[in-house]
């Protein structure tokens, strides 16, 4: 068994034992760390598989480093996740991030359109002890990503099929398509078509198992976009059942708020252009100082 780094490097796992897995978190809720842990009977055959050398949310054993596979869950959003990131990467053979805040900047990419320093004024007493960034903004944006596993939370199943292939040294088998197929293949009657109910499921990658619609409620995104988008065209469609120009941008900023054709979309429907616009989307605060990294100074 091979694993190749993002780089070009090799290195034969066979000749080291059990591939090290690593679990790192940076601004996130820890949710995508609990789908591993809620493996339960899967987790026994893993272990036997790799060796869980860092995973603080489930043990204080600490291995120390390279590691074959590290899964990373959350964002960046301060200064020193900017620096913790990078070392991560060079640690790391093949670097997996998970759920929608490594993926897409997350719910916390809310900021991306707002004033980071009023929000930080009314939050908290003593704003001058707090150093962050302006933005959200995934791993991507900062390191190499062998792979993203999307997601708010991340599929246990897709996460298992992420770590075999990672384990295997070959391309993980996970669907890009929309959840409107997750929806044909359960037998749902389309929640749109049928009720007028507000879906975002035709521009959704698949992974949910169409949880929502299942019980007779629209798609909320989770899995942000699904390879073709067509957002422009869902956003009509949304507005044809009565939704206003501020709840189609709403609809469009939950988990993915961030990813890039979410971001476009819900930005088309609110005034502007303004100062901020791009990949990473949104509005940056006054107080922000231009440049990648955008941290927020007192």
């Amino acid at each position: 068994m091979t694993l190749t780094h993002s780089h070009g490097k090799e290195h034969s796992a066979a000749h080291r034992g059990k591939p090290k897995l690593a679990v790192w978190k940076f601004a996130s809720c820890d949710g995508c760390q609990l789908t591993l842990l809620n493996c339960e009977d899967e987790l026994i055959p893993l272990a036997g598989e790799v060796e869980i050398a860092y995973f603080p949310e489930a043990t204080r054993a600490v291995v120390e480093g390279p590691y074959d596979v590290s899964l990373v869950e959350g964002s960046i959003t301060t200064p020193e996740e900017l620096e913790r990131i990078q070392h991560v990467r060079e640690v790391s053979r093949r670097l997996v991030t998970i759920g929608a805040c490594a993926t897409a900047g997350g719910i916390q990419a809310l900021r991306n359109f707002g004033d980071v320093a009023e929000f930080r004024s009314i939050v908290y007493a003593h704003p001058e002890y707090l150093k962050t960034l302006s933005r959200s903004t995934p791993i991507s944006a900062h390191v190499t990503v062998d792979f993203e596993l999307r997601g708010c939370p991340i599929n246990k199943h897709q996460l298992l099929e992420v770590l075999a292939a990672s384990i295997q040294g070959r391309k993980p088998r996970i669907p890009s398509h929309s959840v409107c197929v997750e929806c044909k293949r359960r037998g749902n009657v389309c929640v749109t078509v049928a009720d007028g109910t507000p879906c975002l499921g035709p521009v959704t990658q698949a992974g949910c198992g169409a949880l929502c619609p299942s019980f007779s409620r629209g798609c909320y995104g989770c899995f942000g976009p699904q390879d073709t988008p067509n957002t422009a065209s869902i956003a009509t469609r949304l507005s044809s059942l009565g939704m206003s120009e501020p709840e189609v941008v709403r609809i469009f900023r939950t988990f993915n708020a961030a990813s890039e054709a979410f971001r476009a979309e819900s930005e088309r429907h609110e005034p502007g252009p303004y100062p901020g616009e791009g990949d990473l989307g949104g509005r940056p605060g006054p107080d922000a100082p231009a440049g990648p990294t955008g941290e927020v100074t007192p």
